[in-house]
């Protein structure tokens, strides 16, 4: 319900330009990615993976309606320091249990499904800001109830997740880098790599409403673009067990490049903004099943939590700055700027990806 809005809330209501936007969605990522570190270590030694999905979607859930309350930036970067908090403490240790709970053949398939009733809940959620807005809701008031769902979810996950059976603490190898093989080392920093080029679907908000969309058209954007991306990753992720994870992130990348060359080059009308938007994602949405597996498929078991832990550090710290450094660029230089960047970074981190992924495995150090 308030992504979308998001960028809106910070511009339009708050007087922000897209550096602070892209500075604000970068330090919650950020701060997302270091803690998912410690609670995948946390699943590793034996925690009880409930308590931390609970913890965290709380934590988000509650900041989140906050934000409508918000009397400057500033307050806005704090709450979604505490949203991404919650993120971080639940994704780990999920992406752990979802690795562990099926065979390597449909790991694919798997974190596809997963990824599908995310991006569900991201066609939805828009709907529904969708309607207070057409009701005459303003921005803030679809943030306050938003906190509906998020007790809803919190009903469901306290209702549908069996208690957690007390376990002996378990002890793994040494968080230390170096543990890991140097394969799945190499793929966690490509991996941060790609996040430092990704251009965020929030800077692409703005993108759209520079463009002519109104605001109250933004969350059908926003959830028509989810509806495509929960179409396409669950056959991407069958793609990934038939073919491996290779190819499927070939296209995806070789797609996110053209289509943000195409964009800084073209100046798309009402339909261009649309179809670029939902392209964008498409892309964007391709590459999460086939990523997430390999990482699973490169992890040793006794380090999946950790290793899921480092991959989303990886990502957010990366994240940090592109997003900050694409959205000066946006500033100053303009959309067509930023847009040829993030192509640029793109095709470089994608070529590190691959010939990381080439690697032959090798023994971890202790």
């Amino acid at each position: 319900m308030i992504t979308p809005l998001l960028p809106v809330l910070l511009t339009a209501t708050l007087g922000a330009g897209p550096a602070i936007v892209g500075l604000v969605e970068g330090v919650a990522e950020a701060t997302a990615s270091v803690l998912k570190v410690f609670s995948g270590r946390l699943a590793d030694r034996g925690f009880g993976a409930r308590r931390l999905v609970l913890g965290g979607y709380g934590a988000s859930n509650l900041a989140r309606p906050a934000i409508g309350l918000a009397l400057g930036w500033t307050w806005v970067l704090g709450l979604r320091f505490l949203d991404r908090l919650g993120k971080g403490l639940r994704t780990a240790p999920r992406d752990a249990m979802i690795a562990a709970a099926v065979s390597p053949g449909l790991r694919g398939r798997a974190f596809g499904f997963h990824r599908a009733m995310d991006h569900a809940g991201a066609v939805l959620g828009p709907l529904l800001a969708f309607g207070l807005l057409a009701m005459g809701c303003s921005v803030p008031q679809v943030f306050a109830w938003s906190l509906v769902p998020g007790l809803v979810v919190l009903a469901l996950i306290w209702k549908g997740l069996e208690p957690d059976e007390p376990a002996k603490p378990i002890r793994p190898p040494p968080i230390a880098l170096r543990s890991l093989d140097p394969r799945l080392r190499g793929l966690i920093g490509a991996a941060g790599l790609l996040s430092l080029s990704a251009l965020p679907e929030v800077l692409m908000v703005l993108w759209a409403t520079s463009g002519g969309l109104p605001v109250t058209g933004v969350p059908l954007l926003w959830a028509a673009a989810s509806l495509a991306k929960m179409a396409v990753v669950v056959p991407a992720g069958a793609l990934t067990d038939r073919l491996g994870p290779v190819p499927v992130l070939l296209g995806g990348w070789s797609l996110r490049i053209v289509l943000l060359v195409g964009l800084a080059v073209t100046a798309p009308g009402a339909t261009g903004i649309w179809a670029g938007f939902i392209a964008y994602s498409v892309a964007l949405a391709l590459t999460e099943a086939p990523e997430r597996s390999l990482i699973g498929d490169a992890a040793p078991a006794a380090l999946r939590g950790t290793a899921f832990g480092v991959y989303h550090l990886a990502i957010g710290l990366f994240a940090l700055p592109g997003a900050v450094l694409l959205g000066l660029l946006w500033e100053h230089a303009g959309s067509r700027a930023a847009f040829l960047a993030a192509a640029g970074l793109t095709a470089v981190a994608a070529g590190l990806m691959l010939f990381s992924a080439g690697r032959p495995a090798g023994r971890t150090s202790g």
